[in-house]
């Protein structure tokens, strides 16, 4: 066995179906007393309702959280938290309320309770992204990391079907890249294939029957252990290309990373084979690429980035980011295969 490093991430995991019942008793093992209850203003009347079940253990309800998180709203949500003597932030939602609580806990170490209504699995990792002049940057801190992560599967229910693929698929990414990562190892290259392999299964149940427990049950644990896997390991070609997508041009993220991880993949295929042998046998299939592909058209999510709002005028535009400041990758960056990647997936291709 080759040597490794194993970093465990200091969180508290509360899962399974009724959980959220368990709200006070978590908040109060926080020692907070002024929580503020963070939300997007699609999720605001979500968020109320669990500022009124609060009473008194909640200060107000900042429901501004968008995509990305600008660098504007992260500024205001910090400064409502301050003048409100906030002690704790409960953000219910997705990968982008997550990403406003970390804002807040990123200056001032305020500790964030995470209620996760997708699958986003950014709950469970110290990795935090602010969008300024167009560009999104992303960084590591663990002040950012939630404290306590009440994951109830009957909070899913409601999210559409077609949101639930594009958010599992998305969550799948982290466990993928996490396989073929710099600092990759076999505690989370477990924890990476299973997630993948609960994701894979559930999402085309929860398509059929939008309403079964068990299934999103499967689908919530898939993200807890792919949001785990990024939180332990480093990011490579995908993110990037993904970050550099949604930060400059504001695509949708769970759609971005659908359509752009079967590329990544091809990609990478011959520089990382092992870890396409895992992905592949998770997602059922012979190829990870193709299966990744396959598990997204079969599922209705899109598969194509001029469906989203990508232009093809702006490739070169994405190229000159992504190669700029790239993150480490198996396989060397190089423009004309990058390139090549990137018009495959405007067009929607299936990944060779």
């Amino acid at each position: 066995m080759n040597s490794f490093i194993y970093q465990g991430m200091p969180s508290r995991v509360v899962f399974g179906a009724g959980s959220i019942e368990h709200l006070e008793r978590e908040i109060d093992l926080l020692g907070a007393k002024r929580a503020i209850v963070l939300s997007t203003p699609q999720q605001r009347e979500q968020a109320e309702a669990l500022a009124e079940r609060l009473g008194v253990r909640v200060t107000g309800v900042f429901a501004k959280a968008v995509m990305h998180v600008p660098m504007e709203t992260a500024r205001e949500a910090r400064e409502y938290a301050e003048r409100v003597g906030a002690d704790c932030a409960v953000a219910i939602g997705g990968g982008s309320t997550t990403g406003l609580g970390k804002a807040i806990a990123l200056t001032s170490s305020l500790p964030i309770l995470a209620v996760p209504t997708t699958y986003a699995g950014s709950e469970m990792t110290p990795i935090y992204g602010l969008t300024e002049a167009g560009l999104k940057k992303t960084g590591r801190d663990i002040r950012v990391l939630p404290k306590t992560v009440i994951y109830d599967p009957a909070l899913t229910v409601s999210l559409p079907a077609s949101l639930s693929v594009t958010s599992g698929i998305n969550a799948i990414a982290h466990a993928a890249e996490g396989l073929y990562a710099q600092d990759a190892n076999p505690v989370i290259s477990l924890m990476a294939e299973e997630g993948i392999r609960a994701l894979a299964q559930g999402i085309g149940k929860v398509v059929e029957q939008p309403g079964d427990l068990d299934a999103r049950s499967d689908c919530l644990y898939g993200a807890w252990l792919c949001g785990a896997v990024l939180g332990n390991v480093g990011m490579a070609l995908h993110h990037k290309l993904c970050h550099t997508l949604g930060g400059t041009f504001n695509l949708p993220h769970a759609e971005t990373h659908t359509i752009v991880l079967p590329h990544a993949l091809a990609y990478n295929r011959d520089a990382a084979p092992q870890a396409m042998k895992r992905i592949a046998r998770a997602l059922g299939t012979t190829d990870a690429a193709r299966g990744a592909f396959d598990l997204a058209r079969d599922n209705g999510a899109p598969t194509a980035l001029k469906d989203i709002g990508f232009k093809e005028s702006d490739i070169d535009i994405a190229l000159d980011i992504a190669l700029k400041n790239p993150y480490w990758n198996p396989r060397p960056l190089e423009r004309a295969p990058l390139r090549a990647l990137l018009e495959a997936a405007f067009e929607g291709r299936a990944p060779t």
